[in-house]
This record gives structure tokens, C-alpha cells and sequence, in this order.
């Protein structure tokens, strides 16, 4: 949604990918004064991992919208020599303050509170090793090495909900972003039409040497919790706040009722859910210079609102505004803070690598697992070392007894990923 060539995006979905790691290099020590040198293939590096940051600099997710995939860098090969393949940089993703990562299955992998908060969302790869480490004592010259871990691409949503100690709330053209850019240093554009603010807006009161965050929340309307308007949209973002302003045109310069008003934008809070109608409220009657010191409004106001702080403002004219701040400091002072969600789960689902299953089907028998899918990496097929290693640890890991255990047979076939064999005693 654009208002004044600005673009606010609140939820986004993206495709992050962690960098594969580099393969391991084959290689053996040559000079004029030794032909017959030992391995001395290095090892890939690793690939780049996936770190979200928050950064209370940027206000909405608007960098994501045009382009949604993103990779690490991969892990360079190793080199001959023992050279180390450079590891792959890392990829970063700085996010607004509130904004929560959440994976397909719509579980909070992080909620994102504070600045320069770190969280690495995916691990990059593998380096693979190179044929340095598989020279044996009887296999000097191992003619293999490994190759880097691949990964794989994650979709996961990215969900702003904005974070301030304080939401100016209200009708719209209640006087929300004067208010706001009187007291706080956000210069909110401001025009006199009743859609004023269609995303939220962000400034910082400083208050006896403290800094407040105050949200401008945009314009409610009656039915913005059953969808009507942008108040839907933007009645989450109220939801991290602390303490709620809640705006009021006493003067009625837009021909509606001021009480109506009140009562309106706070069923509609009601009505949203989330406890957004518990949460604590100061009553800002804004306009009262309009009244022309006819306090008949604000009386009536008052005797209707009872066990509520109410307090008489002018955002235009600055009056009433300083000691409505200050109620505010106070106010924070008994509100603990927003904590961020704890009940998080890992992006990328845990793997024991030395799992694999034994199938039986049709064709004969296939092993895949984990264990598997790590052990190829290792293995050339058609190097007779490389075969041997491979043999060695599938009988190591217990492969070869659970596959007796299925029932294996001489003359069975095989399947281990893409190679078949025929099973001999």
C-alpha cells in the first residue's frame, strides 16, 4: 500500500537458503625433489549461514517485497597444498523491531525485540575434507575426497508487529500525527483528509532524560475488527504497545459525536481480541482551542467517562501536551516491558546423521537416511579405495547387520542412493 510514494509492508514471504559447502580437494605433493608425495588435498570451506538482526532503523519490511529469495555465499573448494577453501560470507537480514520469523508450519522460529539482537536462522554446509584425511596406514594414497554439504532452500514469513512503549489511538483526523510530531522528533506528512496515516508511524519522546517510542496507529473506523478499512491490518500492531493514547475530537469538527467516537474505537478493540481493550489508556481530548473556552463538551464528556485519566489538549497549539507527557512517564514506569515470544522452535528440523533405515520392497532392498546421504559425499564408486572406505563404514555403522536382519539374501539386490549392488556372502 503507497501514500506519498511510500510503501508500507508488514508480512512478507521469502526464501532463505544457507550456503552449500565447498568440496574437498584431490591432490598429492609433487616437486623435482619428491614425485611420490603423500595426499595433500585441502578441505572445502564452509558455506555462509543466515543471521536475522534487528535494527530499530529500519520501520517496515518494504525490503523484502521485490525481491523474496535470498542465499548465502557458498564455501570456496579446497586446494591443492592443504589450502583451506575460504568460508562462504554469511548472509544477513536486518528486520524492523517486532518483527517475527515463522516457518510453514506457523511455529515462531525468532521474535525479533531488541537492536542488533542476533539470530542465525540457518547453518551453512559443510566444507567437504580432502584426501589428506583418508590416507591410512595401509591406504597411503587415498585417490578421493569429500564433497561439500548441499542444503536447501526454507520459505518462511516474515510478520512485523510494530513495538512502542506507546499507540496513539483514534478516529482518523483526531490530530494522532500532530500530536506525534509535536512531541516526539518523527515528522510525520499530515493531510487534512480522513484516511491522514495508512501505516504506522514511529518517534521517540524524550521525558525527564528518558526516551519514549510512541506509534501512531492509523485511523480506526467502526467495523475495522471485522475488516472494514486498514484498521484490521494495523489493530496487531497495537499490540505490542504498553500504554494506549486514545484521541478524542471534542471540538466535533468532523460532525460526529466525541463520546460515540470513544466508545466505537474501543469495541473495536474489544472486538479485535488479543486483550487490546485491557491494556491501559489515557484520554486525550484534542481540540480544545477550537471550543472557544465553551467547556460544556468536556464537561459532558467527563461526567460520561468516569475512573479514567483524561487530559485537555491542543496538539496544534501545544497546550496541555507537556503534562500529558509526563502522566505518560509515569504511567510506563508501573507497565513492565514487552518480552519477546520464548516458545521458539529451529528453522531447520534436526538431523542425526548417523540414522538410515533399512527398506525391503519389490526390487530388493534400499538404505537411505541421513547416515547415508553424508557418507556418499565421500565416496567415488569407481576409485577401488573409495569403495573399500564406503564398505567399511556402512559395515561399522551396522548397516550390513541390519540389512541381514531384513532378511537379506546372496544374490539380493541393493539400493543405496542412486548405485545398486548384488548382495554376496
Amino acid at each position: 500500500m503507497c501514500h506519498n510514494n511510500y510503501m508500507f509492508i508488514d508480512k512478507v514471504q521469502i526464501v532463505i537458503r544457507a550456503g552449500n559447502g565447498g568440496d574437498g580437494h584431490k591432490s598429492f605433493y609433487r616437486d623435482t625433489l619428491n614425485m611420490t608425495g603423500g595426499p595433500d588435498g585441502g578441505d572445502g570451506g564452509r558455506g555462509g549461514n543466515v543471521v536475522a538482526i534487528g535494527d530499530q532503523n529500519i520501520d517496515n519490511l518494504v525490503g523484502f517485497h521485490f525481491s523474496q529469495k535470498f542465499n548465502a555465499e557458498n564455501g570456496e573448494n579446497g586446494g591443492r597444498g592443504k589450502k583451506h577453501g575460504k568460508n562462504g560470507k554469511d548472509l544477513v537480514i536486518r528486520v524492523p523491531l517486532g518483527t517475527k520469523i515463522i516457518k510453514e508450519t506457523g511455529e515462531i522460529v525468532a521474535d525479533i525485540t531488541r537492536h542488533e539482537q542476533t539470530e542465525v536462522l540457518l547453518k551453512g554446509g559443510a566444507g567437504g575434507l580432502g584426501n589428506m584425511h583418508f590416507a591410512t596406514s595401509t591406504k597411503q594414497t587415498p585417490n578421493f575426497s569429500q564433497t561439500g554439504e548441499i542444503t536447501k532452500p526454507y520459505n518462511i514469513t516474515l510478520e512485523l508487529s510494530t513495538i512502542a512503549d506507546v499507540g496513539l489511538i483514534g478516529f482518523p483526523n483526531v490530530g494522532k500525527s500532530t500530536l506525534l510530531s509535536v512531541i516526539t522528533r518523527a515528522n510525520p506528512k499530515i493531510g487534512n483528509y480522513h484516511f491522514t496515516t495508512v501505516f504506522p508511524n514511529i518517534g521517540i519522546a524524550n521525558v525527564f532524560g528518558e526516551n519514549i517510542v510512541i506509534a501512531d496507529i492509523p485511523g480506526l473506523i467502526e467495523g475495522a475488527s471485522a475488516g472494514a478499512g486498514l484498521g484490521i491490518d494495523f489493530l496487531k500492531h497495537i499490540s505490542r504497545t504498553r500504554l494506549l493514547i486514545h484521541i478524542v475530537d471534542i471540538a466535533e469538527t468532523e460532525g460526529r459525536n466525541a463520546l460515540d467516537d470513544y466508545k466505537i474505537i474501543n469495541n473495536e478493540l474489544k472486538g479485535f481480541g488479543s486483550a487490546l481493550d485491557k491494556k491501559p489508556q489515557i484520554i486525550a481530548l484534542n481540540k480544545c482551542d477550537a471550543l472557544a473556552g465553551d467547556k460544556t463538551k468536556i464537561k459532558d464528556f467527563k461526567k460520561a467517562v468516569k475512573n479514567k485519566k483524561i487530559f485537555e489538549i491542543s496538539a496544534f497549539g501545544h497546550s496541555g501536551v507537556k503534562e500529558l507527557l509526563e502522566e505518560v512517564y509515569k504511567e510506563l514506569k508501573k507497565i513492565p516491558k514487552i518480552e519477546a515470544t520464548t516458545e521458539t522452535t529451529a528453522l531447520e528440523d534436526y538431523v542425526d546423521k548417523s540414522a538410515f533405515e533399512v527398506v525391503k520392497n519389490l526390487n530388493g532392498f534400499e538404505v537411505k537416511g541421513a547416515f547415508i546421504d553424508n557418507i556418499v559425499r565421500g565416496v567415488v564408486l569407481e576409485d577401488t579405495e573409495s569403495r573399500m572406505y564406503f564398505h567399511k563404514k556402512l559395515e561399522e555403522a551396522g548397516v550390513f547387520k541390519a540389512l541381514k536382519k531384513a532378511g537379506l539374501e546372496s544374490g539380493d539386490t541393493v539400493k543405496i542412493k542412486n548405485q545398486e549392488f548384488t548382495w554376496e556372502e
